[in-house]
């Protein structure tokens, strides 16, 4: 796991969005799944939302300083034309800014939420360009994903492999959805929910002791099985009405579940 993973923003409790913003996010990490060569599209609203950004460029971001700062980005995804890639973009995703006086903004349906979008895209970035391409691409996926606190993500990852499995490897692979499901909801402090999913979660991975191979590699979620079962634990034991320091004070507490890919 790298250090990246260890500092993530999103092992804390994250706020409910609006429903425009949940699209803006779900369409872009689902291109970004689905094939290696979309993960461009996360590029442009990290840095159009960036708050620093934002700040020093009220009139909009020149073209020529935003293509400078997508140009190490795009590099590290094998793409090194940002032009071609900013106009690319803007034919397919063009809710994603529009122009200032001076130059790009985000979207304005972003509102004050730009500069989540940005921090959110910003780690998806952050977990999907490093990976293996081919076909590990999706699990790798979904096993990073869980491991920079992006729970909700690592679930889309992970679905279309559950939907296409069958037998023994799908009921491991709902096993993980539902666990990255309880930690997802454990950021939305939804006790009964998280309560609800890690219960079936752990009744299906403790048959294979929190180890499941697939044809793409063995996800080893041991520790964070365990990790798991402490937080049921309180859980089943908290009342809806405690408040949040009593009911998710020592949740948080324990230490931050990683899987790891073999």
């Amino acid at each position: 796991m790298s250090d990246d993973c260890n500092r993530t923003p999103f092992w804390q409790r994250q706020p409910l969005l609006p429903r425009g913003i949940q699209e803006v996010l779900r369409t872009r990490i689902e291109a970004a799944l689905a094939d290696p060569e979309d993960r461009q599209v996360l590029v442009w609203p990290t840095i159009l939302g960036a708050p620093g950004l934002r700040a020093a460029h009220a009139g909009g971001l020149p073209e020529p300083l935003l293509l400078d700062h997508a140009a190490r980005i795009l590099g590290a995804l094998g793409q090194h034309d940002p032009a071609l890639a900013w106009n690319t973009h803007l034919s397919a995703w063009p809710d994603t800014a529009e122009r200032g006086p001076e130059g790009w903004r985000p979207s304005p349906s972003w509102g004050a939420w730009g500069p989540l979008v940005s921090l959110r895209c910003g780690w998806q970035l952050a977990a999907l360009t490093p990976l293996p391409l081919g076909d590990r691409y999706p699990l790798a996926c979904g096993v990073s994903l869980f491991n920079h606190g992006l729970f909700h993500e690592c679930h889309d990852a992970l679905e279309p492999l559950w939907v296409q499995a069958s037998g023994e490897l799908k009921e491991r692979l709902q096993g993980l959805i539902l666990l990255a499901a309880g930690y997802h909801h454990l950021q939305m402090h939804n006790r009964s929910g998280m309560v609800a999913v890690w219960e079936e979660a752990l009744t299906r991975l403790r048959a294979c002791g929190g180890t499941v191979p697939t044809p793409w590699g063995e996800v080893r979620a041991e520790a964070a099985l365990d990790l798991t079962a402490q937080r049921l634990d309180h859980g089943q034991r908290t009342d809806d009405d405690a408040d949040d320091d009593a009911g998710f004070g020592p949740l948080w507490a324990l230490a931050r579940p990683t899987w790891e890919l073999a």
